[in-house]
């Protein structure tokens, strides 16, 4: 139990959630085991094992720009000031708001796995069980993200995770939103609200969550999606080679799913990957983290002539009717940041579903482009709304499609060169264009915190 919870302080850190010394873990084997001293408001943690079935907690602030994100969402003028102004002309209220306590963010991870995320106004016991009790996690007003595990501490990393995503997607989105929605109305945006914005946008330059991509300009990037000339990326043997055997594929999943999780293009457990050869479709398991699919990949029959499929990935099915509908054997799924948030933004506010966005990912019947990558609606799953029809069409043209709310696929043949630096590129691009249309949008001079987005093409 030791070694996971220094594993999973480690992976907080790499990943830029939280710095170590700022985590509490406290782990249930055959005797309690925490990773510090637990005094004063920590002691009211470790009563949550006498009445959750729980085996692990981890809470902790998080680092920047999630602390201050997390601020914003949970203050107290935010749903009046930011969020309710652009939707008083419409009958509906939009869903994707906050309540008195609770945020609900719209995002695919959200919607399926966390719902939404319970916010604690005071630290106290009562209030931090009855919040645990129907959610994953939960956020402590000014104090931090608390998160449990049934099983092992991972899932308290996954819920911790999932939760920093989540109120990362929110916030910008709303933020874009609010500003074109002052523009429209050509009215001055709230000025504590935009000066939060402006040093969580410097806090994100300095996390290097948004910048360039491997010293690679916006003209590099675009000049590559619009002609499909190759890139210049530089990536491991494994992943630009193309595999000659079973072993050679496993090594390229291995290494490309590392690379994912190194570029910071999937957050927890999300994503998927895979790579047909000969007869067969490898593939990482459901709920597998893409940076250790040691022993998670499954070699599922083409013809359905095995159940070893039943372990692998939601989307085992897409990738498949990937492969049958344009010959891309190599396919690859994940997360990034700004990919989602643009698939999410539509400034169609005449659309019959803005003020009810829930049914935004299944409904949406606009052609949406960003550059020449399309983005489209689609459920998880095989269901006539589902992804498995609406991605393999999109991708066969453009190789890459972002799905609402659900971030990216990229394919290619052979190796995974091209998937990978494609959804490298297409974040990058996503991230330009939201800074881009923020600029645009206040009109103020913050152009030098945006300079790396704004280089001319």
């Amino acid at each position: 139990m030791e070694r996971l919870i220094y594993k999973y302080l480690s992976k907080l850190h790499q990943q830029g959630l939280a710095d170590k010394e700022k985590v509490t873990f406290i782990a249930l084997d055959a005797e309690l085991f925490t990773n510090k001293p637990l005094r004063e408001e920590l002691l009211e943690l470790s009563k949550l094992f006498e009445v959750m079935n729980i085996n692990s907690i981890l809470f902790s602030e998080p680092s920047e720009p999630y602390k201050s994100i997390i601020n914003e969402l949970t203050e107290e003028n935010y749903l009046d000031q930011i969020i309710r102004p652009q939707f008083k002309d419409y009958k509906k209220n939009n869903s994707e708001t906050i309540e008195l306590d609770r945020i609900t963010p719209l995002d695919c991870e959200t919607r399926t796995f966390l719902h939404d995320i319970p916010v604690i106004k005071n630290f106290s016991f009562s209030s931090i069980a009855q919040a645990l009790s129907i959610r994953k996690s939960a956020i402590i007003k000014n104090h931090g993200i608390i998160a449990y595990g049934t099983i092992t501490p991972e899932q308290a990393y996954i819920s911790y995770s999932s939760t920093c995503f989540a109120a990362f997607v929110k916030y910008f989105l709303d933020a874009l939103n609010y500003f074109e929605y002052c523009s429209l109305k050509k009215i001055n945006p709230n000025k504590r609200f935009l000066e939060a914005f402006k040093k969580i946008v410097q806090y994100l330059l300095n996390s290097g969550l948004i910048g360039e991509t491997q010293n690679r300009t916006f003209k590099d990037i675009l000049s590559c999606l619009l002609t499909n000339r190759e890139k210049d990326y530089q990536f491991s043997a494994s992943v630009s080679s193309n595999p000659q055997n079973e072993q050679d594929v496993i090594n390229a999943i291995l290494d490309t799913g590392k690379a994912v999780v190194k570029y910071r293009l999937v957050d927890s457990y999300f994503g998927n990957i895979s790579y047909i050869f000969e007869d067969k479709i490898y593939i990482s398991q459901t709920g597998s983290s893409m940076d250790e699919l040691e022993g998670c990949i499954d070699a599922v029959s083409l013809d359905g002539s095995s159940s070893i499929g039943i372990t692998s990935s939601s989307e085992l099915s897409t990738h498949k009717n990937i492969y049958y509908k344009t010959g891309y054997n190599a396919i690859l799924h994940g997360h990034p940041l700004f990919s989602v948030i643009m698939s999410m933004y539509c400034s169609y506010r005449n659309c019959q579903y803005f003020a009810n966005r829930r049914i935004c990912h299944i409904g949406c019947k606009e052609e949406r482009l960003i550059y020449n990558i399309p983005i489209v609606s689609g459920e998880i799953g095989t269901g006539s709304k589902g992804i498995v029809n609406t991605v393999p069409l999109a991708i066969k043209y453009s190789g890459g499609v972002i799905v609402y709310g659900h971030g990216v696929f990229t394919s290619g043949k052979d190796n995974f060169y091209k998937p990978l630096s494609l959804l490298l590129d297409i974040e990058k691009i996503c991230q330009r264009e939201y800074f881009r249309r923020i600029n645009d949008y206040i009109k103020l001079d913050i152009k030098h915190l945006f300079q790396c987005q704004l280089d001319t093409v």
